[in-house]
């Protein structure tokens, strides 16, 4: 193929990335974002050796996170690329949940939840307030432990959902493990807060665990 040959047919992929992005593999839209101004077999081959060496996307992400050496095989520039993507999609969800968003949808939380906390490093805890309406006053990280537990003071959470005039609560952590399972403290926290909310005529609808698979939550569990 010569090089006119070559760059139709770049223009070509790149009509139909723009039509159907979802049909892209991960190594194609990976490709395109790292390496936009290179020809579509090179870009998608860097690609393919990037996901192989930190197995996925998600173990990609991670890695950009940290500190980026070429002798690793990521590449500043790619990391701030990867970096940026990951921002984007952080603050497309934060804005779902902007002040006066109603909370109709458990999937919309969930996917929220899981995002804003499953790859952290250590330990974080996070309140959603919520009004009688369940729209969103706000949502805080109130606490941050270490890779195996963090605090959880029932005293600031009820001080911070009255500051904001909160109706109800919705809390969640993560596991750096992984095992998104509840733990016997997680459970027995858990009680904790609905009891000191309650004193104060706010429920706590739920507390979710977030781990690598799908986030548990409590109250389905019944152990709320």
């Amino acid at each position: 193929m010569n090089k006119d040959q070559q760059t139709v047919s770049d223009v070509e992929h790149s009509r139909q990335e723009f039509f159907d992005l979802q049909a892209l593999s991960d190594a194609e839209l990976l490709g395109k974002l790292l390496y936009p101004r290179q020809s579509w077999k090179q870009v998608e081959k860097r690609a393919q050796k990037l996901l192989r060496r930190f197995g996925g996307l998600r173990g990609l992400v991670i890695a950009s996170r940290r500190h980026a050496d070429s002798r690793n095989g990521l590449a500043e520039h790619d990391a701030r690329q990867i970096r940026l993507a990951t921002e984007l999609v952080n603050r497309q969800l934060k804005q779902s949940l902007q002040r006066g968003t109603a909370l109709t949808s458990p999937a919309m939380t969930v996917e929220y939840l899981q995002t804003r906390l499953r790859d952290r490093q250590r330990e974080i805890f996070t309140c959603l307030f919520l009004d009688t309406r369940h729209r969103v006053i706000a949502a805080e990280d109130l606490f941050q432990g270490s890779i195996d537990g963090a605090c959880v003071y029932p005293r600031v959470v009820a001080e911070r959902a009255l500051c904001l005039s909160a109706a109800a609560v919705i809390v969640a952590h993560n596991h750096p493990s992984g095992v998104s399972e509840p733990s016997l403290a997680d459970q027995a926290i858990t009680r904790r807060l609905k009891d000191a909310l309650s004193l104060l005529e706010i429920r706590l609808l739920d507390h979710f665990v977030v781990g690598d698979g799908p986030p548990v939550s409590m109250a389905s569990r019944g152990l709320l």
